[in-house]
């Protein structure tokens, strides 16, 4: 059966508004059901284990989806996201493939995190598939290729862009834009509309822009396994 590790972030501060922040709900449901209907085994982590904070936004009317209300009345669903393994008790070589959801949180833990950073790394040099969605392509920003190269240097990449951010109104509130560092660390970077589905393939590296892409980049990760 094949293994897919899905990593969530555990920070949930929004910088200094008082506000809270954390994963994005449509960015794990959406892959979620896509991996089980493939038949795949999950395992959901984050860097402190336990039940990881979720980006409130995210649960809003607004924001809800058929998905993400099916995973909040999905007991077994709940009872693994109440339960994520500790980041540091996990090894590469026991997947065969990892998906990274977003929401803000990845750009203030994953971000800086010595062990996502090592098991990007990994999965990289092993030719493993890894998929990255919105916030989460930010969690690579340190991630180097085995000759110390940025990990994204000369490949195509997506990720939430500026102007997204700037319709959500945290361009100065989160601690770097993905757009822009993607850029500075060499990578073909890529877009569409704002808040539209978008995903790029490079070689094993998957990437969606925003929410509405998770579900596709899901269905990309799934097909670059298979093949």
């Amino acid at each position: 059966m094949t293994k897919v590790l899905m990593v969530l972030t555990s920070h949930d501060r929004l910088g200094d508004t008082g506000r809270r922040t954390g994963f994005w709900l449509e960015e794990l449901a959406a892959p979620y059901y896509r991996f089980q209907e493939a038949g795949w085994e999950v395992t959901l982590a984050s860097p402190k284990g336990g039940r990881p904070p979720l980006d409130p936004k995210s649960n809003e009317p607004a924001n809800q989806t058929d998905l993400t209300r099916r995973f909040e009345g999905d007991p077994m669903a709940e009872a693994q996201l109440d339960s994520t393994v500790r980041l540091d008790s996990v090894s590469a070589e026991e997947f065969d493939t990892v998906f990274y959801p977003g929401g803000h949180g990845p750009l203030w833990d994953l971000a800086e995190d010595r062990t996502s950073i090592a098991l990007i790394e990994r999965f990289a040099a092993a030719g493993k598939p890894f998929a990255l969605v919105c916030h989460a392509p930010g969690a690579m920003r340190h991630a180097v290729n085995a000759d110390g190269r940025p990990l994204v240097d000369g490949r195509r990449v997506t990720g939430f862009t500026n102007g997204e951010e700037e319709a959500v109104g945290l361009t100065e509130v989160v601690p770097f834009l993905v757009e822009d560092e993607l850029i500075a660390k060499g990578a073909d970077y890529s877009k569409i509309g704002d808040f539209e589905p978008y995903v790029v393939v490079d070689g094993t590296m998957v990437t969606g822009q925003n929410p509405a892409s998770s579900g596709p980049a899901a269905d990309t990760l799934i097909g670059l396994v298979r093949s």
